[in-house]
């Protein structure tokens, strides 16, 4: 487990996070491993859950508040980490003491002088660099640079847009999906870890039907998990349609995705029998991607639409993301 500098600071633990972000978007093994310790996902909210958990901490928000009641404590107590507020100065010491150079991120500057171009700095995010000799040349200039680096970098997020009101309401939709073509219970995908028990679900949240836990999937279930080594898998979903000036738009408890991407989603993963399904792949069902005239037709009465989804590519892997035809083929039927 990783240690608190002596003297942290918010700030300084946010710049950490965000530099993890893009390291693990930039393919950086390592932070990619770190990030996905805690979640599939690579966003600030993970490299901060990640950061928090490398210094022992349950969650980025405990962190940042152990932080910072330490630096407004006035009074030092037998035992406390030294957590006291310090200088640029201070702070620029404590960081680059044990690098021979120090990277900063500068996106509208040119080399020159003592800037020079960086290269293989944090999988590329960081384009400029000070060559050092020692503390000694941590100078004014050097502060200068590190806070100009530090205010491009930590602009305050955009306002939060006003949330979208919902379109109106058009009617219930029923999607039947039918899964064929299963890979089996053991997974070895290319260049990947293998995978035993595998099972197939659907993403959603049935607290009604059986499901499994899906840990670090915001409280996401594995909905009628399926053996991977069944003759075939079926599912049903509820949708709600809605309608306004941008066309159709989808809602309900198995509904994922933004309002350009409203998705059904399968999840892949190991069963180990306590009760979890660990996610290690997922496949998506685009219902933005169906015809809004197909749509119509398959909430008729007595009418579906239907999903036959073939489950397992050529090479034998299960199939993942946005899945097109011939792995998946949409229509209209009557319920049977």
């Amino acid at each position: 487990m990783a240690q608190l500098p002596a003297r942290p600071h918010a700030d300084q633990l946010r710049r950490q996070a965000r530099e993890l972000q893009r390291a693990a978007a930039a393919g950086d093994t390592g932070a990619l491993a770190r990030i996905r310790a805690v979640s599939d996902q690579v966003t600030l909210s993970t490299a901060q859950l990640a950061l928090a958990r490398d210094y022992g901490f349950p969650s980025w928000r405990r962190l940042v508040q152990d932080v910072e009641r330490g630096r407004r404590d006035t009074e030092r107590r037998p035992g406390d980490p030294d957590f006291l507020t310090a200088d640029a100065r201070e702070l620029i010491d404590g960081q680059y003491a044990d690098r021979p150079h120090l990277g900063l991120r500068l996106d509208h500057t040119e080399p020159g002088g003592r800037l020079q171009v960086a290269r293989n700095i944090a999988s590329g995010t960081i384009n400029l660099r000070i060559a050092l000799n020692g503390p000694g040349d941590i100078d004014e200039e050097v502060a200068g640079w590190m806070r100009r680096a530090y205010e491009e970098n930590s602009a305050p997020p955009a306002p939060r847009r006003p949330a979208r009101r919902r379109a109106p309401e058009v009617g219930p939709l029923t999607v039947l999906i039918e899964g064929s073509g299963l890979p089996g219970r053991e997974c070895h995908p290319e260049n990947g870890v293998p995978h035993h028990n595998v099972h197939v679900a659907l993403h959603g949240h049935g607290e009604d039907r059986p499901a499994l836990a899906m840990p670090g999937r915001g409280g996401w279930l594995a909905v009628e998990p399926v053996p991977a080594d069944a003759a075939s898998a079926r599912w049903e979903a509820p949708v709600t349609v809605r309608r306004d000036d941008d066309g159709l738009d989808f809602s309900g408890p198995f509904v994922r995705g933004a309002r350009d991407d409203r998705h059904l989603a399968l999840a892949w993963g190991d069963v180990p029998g306590d009760g979890t399904l660990r996610l290690f792949r997922g496949a998506k069902l685009r219902l933005a991607d169906v015809d809004p005239a197909l749509i119509e037709a398959a909430m008729a009465p007595g009418h579906r639409l239907v999903a036959r989804v073939r489950l397992t590519y050529d090479n034998g892997d299960p199939v993942c993301a946005r899945l097109h035809p011939p792995y998946l083929e949409w229509s209209a039927g009557r319920c049977e």
